[in-house]
């Protein structure tokens, strides 16, 4: 049900920097009413027309904070990302995209908020790559057509 809404149609840019465009970014949402606390979500997987972006080219800017790499947000444990709060990914990629349609691959890997099941400790110390364990509602990889705005 939250799928078709974790990314925001009209937001695919590319991120341009003192004049150099250094990557792109898009909007994303959670999949989960509860929200989570930011630590649980431990990364992202993206994909742009098949190409796969992991975890050491994110940041995410969200709360009004500046963007912060992936091992930044592990360390956010009392901050709260809610249901209606939007998030700006920011995928590193010199040059940025082509101008166009792009078809986006995204699913958020994130722990439960709640509840224990067996896996947990495992997943704290070691989390699933992103794309191969969803969180909140979404368990697959979802699919966005999306196209890139000036």
């Amino acid at each position: 049900m939250y799928d078709s809404f974790m990314i925001q149609a009209d937001s695919l840019k590319n991120d341009v920097v003192n004049g150099e465009t250094v990557g792109f970014q898009f909007i994303v949402r959670l999949a989960n009413y509860r929200g989570i606390y930011l630590s649980l979500a431990s990364g992202f997987y993206v994909s742009v027309d098949g190409v796969e972006y992991g975890e050491d080219v994110q940041t995410l800017e969200i709360n009004g904070k500046a963007p912060r790499t992936m091992a930044e947000i592990a360390r956010a444990g009392f901050e709260h990302w809610d249901l209606q709060t939007k998030a700006i990914l920011h995928i590193r990629k010199p040059g940025g995209l082509e101008k166009g349609r792009h078809d986006i691959g995204y699913m958020p890997a994130t722990l439960d908020g709640y509840g224990y099941n067996a896996h947990d400790e495992e997943w704290v110390t070691n989390p699933p790559k992103p794309g191969t364990r969803g969180g909140g509602k979404t368990h697959h990889i979802c699919m966005f057509d999306l196209e890139l705005q000036e």
